[in-house]
């Protein structure tokens, strides 16, 4: 399946979905409801990794882009659409400046050693990962049509994560 442009919008984004539903709170790092709530209309193969991934961008929301501040909000659009979910999560903080050479490298790319650990967890979660140009929003979809046959358990999926991360971060140390 090819990647579908999902910005809210975007005249793909509008044929694909029907509704959008939407969740919002203070900046915190107790995310548990939210979460659980985000990932209840998700496969359960899929919840494991998914938490992983929506927990990462949720914490970037919260504490750096809102600065933990209780009196700014995050807020959560998804929907399902096109054998894809999708999130928007947006933060009221001052925008992220995505590094312009930073991706997330294959075993054989270089990579720049300013990126983090939980832009690697996104691009290995998701299989669209875009920020807003004001960098105060981020676009996350799954695809969902071709799941796998075999469902990791959390302890094997946090072995794959790991044994990535490492190979990773052993090629950004060397090209620093």
């Amino acid at each position: 399946m090819t990647p579908v442009n999902f910005e809210p919008s975007s005249p793909a984004a509008s044929s694909a979905i029907k509704r959008w539903e939407s969740i919002s709170f203070t900046s915190t790092l107790y995310l548990r409801p939210i979460l659980d709530t985000l990932l209840e209309p998700t496969p359960d193969l899929l919840h494991d990794e998914l938490r992983l991934g929506l927990q990462e961008a949720l914490v970037n929301a919260a504490k750096h882009g809102n600065q933990l501040d209780p009196q700014k909000i995050v807020s959560v659009r998804h929907a399902k659409g096109k054998g894809y979910y999708w999130w928007i999560i947006s933060d009221q903080g001052a925008g992220f400046e995505r590094p312009t050479l930073c991706g997330c490298p294959s075993p054989d790319e270089k990579a720049v050693s300013d990126c983090g650990r939980g832009l690697f967890i996104l691009h290995q979660v998701f299989d669209q990962v875009l920020w807003s140009k004001d960098g105060k929003e981020i676009y996350l979809a799954k695809q969902v049509s071709t799941l796998p046959l075999v469902a990791l358990t959390p302890t094997a999926f946090l072995k794959v994560v790991e044994s990535l991360w490492r190979r990773w971060s052993a090629i950004a140390i060397r090209s620093a």
